[in-house]
Protein backbone atom coordinates (compact mmCIF):
# COMPACT_ATOMS: atom_id res chain seq x y z
CA UNK A 1 0.00 0.00 0.00
CA UNK A 2 1.37 3.08 -1.30
CA UNK A 3 1.46 5.92 1.22
CA UNK A 4 3.15 9.53 1.78
CA UNK A 5 6.42 9.92 3.53
CA UNK A 6 6.04 10.26 7.63
CA UNK A 7 8.44 12.26 8.84
CA UNK A 8 8.40 12.41 12.99
CA UNK A 9 6.57 15.54 14.35
CA UNK A 10 8.20 18.09 16.84
CA UNK A 11 7.20 17.56 20.51
CA UNK A 12 3.59 18.12 21.48
CA UNK A 13 2.63 19.28 25.08
CA UNK A 14 1.42 16.80 27.00
CA UNK A 15 -2.45 16.22 27.31
CA UNK A 16 -4.13 16.39 30.58
CA UNK A 17 -8.05 15.55 30.94
CA UNK A 18 -9.23 18.32 33.00
CA UNK A 19 -12.89 17.42 32.74
CA UNK A 20 -14.59 13.74 33.89
CA UNK A 21 -13.74 10.67 31.40
CA UNK A 22 -15.81 10.43 28.85
CA UNK A 23 -17.79 7.14 28.27
CA UNK A 24 -18.25 5.98 24.70
CA UNK A 25 -20.51 3.58 23.42
CA UNK A 26 -18.90 2.10 20.28
CA UNK A 27 -21.34 0.80 17.49
CA UNK A 28 -19.91 -1.15 14.57
CA UNK A 29 -21.77 -1.29 11.36
CA UNK A 30 -22.02 -3.40 8.29
CA UNK A 31 -25.50 -2.22 7.42
CA UNK A 32 -28.25 -2.45 8.35
CA UNK A 33 -27.05 -4.46 11.54
CA UNK A 34 -25.08 -3.54 14.52
CA UNK A 35 -22.28 -6.28 14.44
CA UNK A 36 -19.03 -7.22 16.51
CA UNK A 37 -16.05 -9.35 16.57
CA UNK A 38 -13.27 -10.44 18.10
CA UNK A 39 -9.96 -8.63 16.98
CA UNK A 40 -12.59 -7.28 14.17
CA UNK A 41 -13.16 -10.29 12.77
CA UNK A 42 -15.58 -13.31 12.83
CA UNK A 43 -18.30 -10.42 13.16
CA UNK A 44 -21.80 -11.53 14.54
CA UNK A 45 -25.01 -9.46 14.49
CA UNK A 46 -25.96 -7.74 17.57
CA UNK A 47 -29.05 -5.66 16.41
CA UNK A 48 -30.48 -2.70 15.52
CA UNK A 49 -27.67 0.34 15.61
CA UNK A 50 -30.52 2.86 16.27
CA UNK A 51 -32.16 0.97 19.17
CA UNK A 52 -28.71 0.90 20.65
CA UNK A 53 -28.09 3.88 20.44
CA UNK A 54 -31.11 5.38 21.97
CA UNK A 55 -30.62 3.15 24.97
CA UNK A 56 -27.57 3.59 25.94
CA UNK A 57 -27.98 7.79 25.56
CA UNK A 58 -30.61 6.69 28.04
CA UNK A 59 -28.03 5.10 30.42
CA UNK A 60 -25.90 8.00 30.47
CA UNK A 61 -23.57 7.57 27.44
CA UNK A 62 -21.81 11.20 26.94
CA UNK A 63 -21.37 10.37 23.16
CA UNK A 64 -21.58 7.84 21.01
CA UNK A 65 -19.58 6.79 18.18
CA UNK A 66 -20.82 5.04 14.58
CA UNK A 67 -18.05 3.08 12.30
CA UNK A 68 -19.27 1.63 9.45
CA UNK A 69 -16.29 -1.17 9.41
CA UNK A 70 -16.72 -2.25 5.74
CA UNK A 71 -17.35 1.33 4.23
CA UNK A 72 -13.92 1.78 2.81
CA UNK A 73 -13.05 -1.95 2.40
CA UNK A 74 -15.93 -1.37 -0.47
CA UNK A 75 -15.47 2.05 -1.69
CA UNK A 76 -18.62 3.30 0.15
CA UNK A 77 -20.07 5.44 2.85
CA UNK A 78 -23.85 4.73 3.53
CA UNK A 79 -24.16 5.85 7.57
CA UNK A 80 -25.91 9.35 6.57
CA UNK A 81 -29.65 7.80 6.99
CA UNK A 82 -28.52 6.08 10.16
CA UNK A 83 -26.84 9.61 11.38
CA UNK A 84 -30.17 11.59 10.52
CA UNK A 85 -32.22 9.02 12.19
CA UNK A 86 -30.02 8.51 15.25
CA UNK A 87 -29.64 12.71 15.56
CA UNK A 88 -33.42 13.20 15.79
CA UNK A 89 -33.75 11.01 18.67
CA UNK A 90 -30.30 11.32 20.99
CA UNK A 91 -29.03 14.61 22.10
CA UNK A 92 -24.94 13.61 22.21
CA UNK A 93 -22.34 14.52 20.37
CA UNK A 94 -22.16 11.42 17.92
CA UNK A 95 -18.49 10.39 16.09
CA UNK A 96 -19.20 9.04 12.72
CA UNK A 97 -16.12 7.14 10.88
CA UNK A 98 -16.22 4.57 7.95
CA UNK A 99 -16.01 5.10 3.91
CA UNK A 100 -15.41 8.83 4.38
CA UNK A 101 -12.55 9.85 1.71
CA UNK A 102 -13.48 14.09 1.22
CA UNK A 103 -14.76 16.65 2.38
CA UNK A 104 -17.98 16.57 0.56
CA UNK A 105 -18.63 13.10 2.61
CA UNK A 106 -17.40 15.22 6.11
CA UNK A 107 -19.95 17.44 5.47
CA UNK A 108 -22.51 15.76 4.36
CA UNK A 109 -22.23 13.68 7.56
CA UNK A 110 -22.19 16.76 9.79
CA UNK A 111 -25.18 18.30 8.17
CA UNK A 112 -27.28 14.77 8.72
CA UNK A 113 -26.37 15.29 12.21
CA UNK A 114 -22.77 14.21 13.15
CA UNK A 115 -20.47 16.17 15.49
CA UNK A 116 -16.76 14.62 14.61
CA UNK A 117 -15.93 12.57 11.92
CA UNK A 118 -13.55 9.92 12.20
CA UNK A 119 -10.63 9.21 9.35
CA UNK A 120 -8.55 6.53 9.13
CA UNK A 121 -8.18 4.78 5.60
CA UNK A 122 -8.32 7.86 3.48
CA UNK A 123 -5.86 9.51 6.01
CA UNK A 124 -3.33 7.32 5.52
CA UNK A 125 -3.58 6.86 1.46
CA UNK A 126 -3.87 11.20 1.68
CA UNK A 127 -2.68 13.25 5.02
CA UNK A 128 -2.95 16.49 3.32
CA UNK A 129 -7.58 15.43 4.06
CA UNK A 130 -6.38 15.87 7.49
CA UNK A 131 -5.81 19.32 7.02
CA UNK A 132 -8.38 20.07 4.49
CA UNK A 133 -10.95 19.20 7.35
CA UNK A 134 -9.24 20.83 10.04
CA UNK A 135 -9.19 24.15 8.14
CA UNK A 136 -12.98 23.97 6.85
CA UNK A 137 -14.78 22.39 9.77
CA UNK A 138 -11.91 23.24 12.72
CA UNK A 139 -10.03 20.84 14.64
CA UNK A 140 -12.31 20.00 17.18
CA UNK A 141 -14.26 17.61 14.91
CA UNK A 142 -11.20 15.40 12.90
CA UNK A 143 -10.73 12.53 14.59
CA UNK A 144 -8.32 9.95 13.43
CA UNK A 145 -8.49 6.37 14.28
CA UNK A 146 -5.17 4.67 15.02
CA UNK A 147 -5.53 0.92 14.25
CA UNK A 148 -2.38 -0.77 16.04
CA UNK A 149 -1.49 -4.47 15.90
CA UNK A 150 1.63 -5.37 18.30
CA UNK A 151 4.70 -7.00 15.75
CA UNK A 152 7.13 -9.22 17.37
CA UNK A 153 9.99 -6.44 17.71
CA UNK A 154 7.91 -4.88 19.95
CA UNK A 155 6.91 -2.10 17.72
CA UNK A 156 3.06 -0.89 17.28
CA UNK A 157 2.44 -1.05 13.62
CA UNK A 158 -0.52 1.08 11.92
CA UNK A 159 -3.07 -0.61 10.30
CA UNK A 160 -6.39 0.27 8.30
CA UNK A 161 -9.30 -1.20 6.47
CA UNK A 162 -10.95 -2.55 10.26
CA UNK A 163 -7.54 -4.13 10.74
CA UNK A 164 -6.92 -5.78 7.17
CA UNK A 165 -4.33 -3.46 5.78
CA UNK A 166 -1.22 -2.94 7.27
CA UNK A 167 0.35 0.29 6.64
CA UNK A 168 4.07 -0.07 7.31
CA UNK A 169 3.39 3.12 9.22
CA UNK A 170 5.17 3.00 13.33
CA UNK A 171 1.94 3.76 15.06
CA UNK A 172 3.68 6.29 17.16
CA UNK A 173 4.99 8.35 14.85
CA UNK A 174 1.85 8.19 12.77
CA UNK A 175 -0.15 9.15 15.65
CA UNK A 176 1.89 12.63 16.45
CA UNK A 177 1.94 13.70 12.88
CA UNK A 178 -1.77 13.26 12.38
CA UNK A 179 -1.72 15.78 15.60
CA UNK A 180 0.59 18.20 13.61
CA UNK A 181 -1.97 18.01 10.31
CA UNK A 182 -4.71 19.07 12.43
CA UNK A 183 -6.49 16.45 13.78
CA UNK A 184 -8.24 17.27 17.53
CA UNK A 185 -8.52 14.02 18.98
CA UNK A 186 -7.28 10.11 18.33
CA UNK A 187 -9.11 7.28 18.61
CA UNK A 188 -6.62 4.46 19.73
CA UNK A 189 -7.80 0.75 19.12
CA UNK A 190 -5.42 -1.89 19.99
CA UNK A 191 -6.86 -4.69 17.59
CA UNK A 192 -4.74 -7.40 19.74
CA UNK A 193 -7.03 -6.55 22.26
CA UNK A 194 -10.51 -5.70 20.73
CA UNK A 195 -13.51 -7.61 21.86
CA UNK A 196 -11.58 -10.05 24.30
CA UNK A 197 -13.13 -8.09 27.30
CA UNK A 198 -9.33 -8.59 28.61
CA UNK A 199 -8.11 -5.17 29.53
CA UNK A 200 -6.28 -2.35 27.65
CA UNK A 201 -2.78 -2.26 25.67
CA UNK A 202 -1.84 -0.04 28.85
CA UNK A 203 1.57 0.42 27.33
CA UNK A 204 1.08 1.91 24.10
CA UNK A 205 -1.49 3.72 25.53
CA UNK A 206 0.40 5.56 28.23
CA UNK A 207 3.37 6.40 26.33
CA UNK A 208 0.57 7.95 23.60
CA UNK A 209 -1.61 9.78 26.12
CA UNK A 210 1.17 11.45 27.29
CA UNK A 211 2.77 13.24 24.40
CA UNK A 212 0.34 13.89 21.61
CA UNK A 213 -1.02 16.87 23.30
CA UNK A 214 -4.91 16.25 22.28
CA UNK A 215 -6.90 14.08 23.91
CA UNK A 216 -7.02 10.56 23.35
CA UNK A 217 -10.20 7.93 23.16
CA UNK A 218 -8.94 4.42 24.21
CA UNK A 219 -10.49 1.48 22.55
CA UNK A 220 -10.35 -2.48 22.99
CA UNK A 221 -10.40 -4.10 25.77
CA UNK A 222 -12.79 -3.19 28.18
CA UNK A 223 -14.00 -6.10 30.33
CA UNK A 224 -14.79 -4.33 33.46
CA UNK A 225 -15.19 -1.22 35.35
CA UNK A 226 -11.59 -1.71 36.46
CA UNK A 227 -9.86 -1.88 33.06
CA UNK A 228 -11.33 1.32 32.21
CA UNK A 229 -10.08 2.88 35.52
CA UNK A 230 -6.37 1.59 34.82
CA UNK A 231 -6.60 3.43 31.41
CA UNK A 232 -8.46 6.63 32.72
CA UNK A 233 -5.38 6.85 35.02
CA UNK A 234 -3.18 6.62 31.89
CA UNK A 235 -4.47 10.44 30.98
CA UNK A 236 -7.00 9.34 27.96
CA UNK A 237 -9.97 11.58 28.04
CA UNK A 238 -12.16 9.11 26.87
CA UNK A 239 -12.88 5.40 26.37
CA UNK A 240 -14.62 3.39 23.66
CA UNK A 241 -16.57 0.21 24.94
CA UNK A 242 -18.33 -2.11 22.77
CA UNK A 243 -18.58 -5.64 23.94
CA UNK A 244 -18.89 -5.30 27.45
CA UNK A 245 -22.07 -3.14 26.72
CA UNK A 246 -24.07 -5.12 23.75
CA UNK A 247 -23.95 -8.26 25.28
CA UNK A 248 -25.15 -6.65 28.43
CA UNK A 249 -22.48 -7.53 31.18
CA UNK A 250 -23.45 -4.02 32.25
CA UNK A 251 -25.52 -0.89 31.47
CA UNK A 252 -23.27 2.36 30.83
CA UNK A 253 -24.81 3.57 34.52
CA UNK A 254 -23.45 0.68 36.38
CA UNK A 255 -19.44 1.15 34.61
CA UNK A 256 -19.81 4.58 35.81
CA UNK A 257 -20.60 4.03 38.99
CA UNK A 258 -17.70 1.25 39.29
CA UNK A 259 -15.55 3.88 38.10
CA UNK A 260 -16.71 6.32 40.53
CA UNK A 261 -15.93 4.16 43.37
CA UNK A 262 -12.59 3.45 41.75
CA UNK A 263 -11.97 7.40 42.23
CA UNK A 264 -12.61 8.00 38.55
CA UNK A 265 -14.27 11.55 37.88
CA UNK A 266 -17.60 10.76 35.64
CA UNK A 267 -20.21 12.70 34.12
CA UNK A 268 -23.82 11.59 36.29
Amino acid sequence: MSTSPVPSAPAATPFVRTSPLRVIPRLDIKAPNLVKGIRLEGLRVIGDPADHAQRYFEQGADELMYQDIVASLYGRNSLTELVRKTAERIFIPLTVGGGIRSVTDIQALLRAGADKVCLNTAAVARPELISEAASTFGSQCVVVAIETIRQPSGAWKAFTDNGREHTGLDAYDWARRVVDLGAGELLLTSVDRDGTKKGFDLEFIKRLAATVGVPVVAHGGAGSAAHVAEVANLGVDGVAIASWLHYKHGTVGELKQGLASAGVEVRP
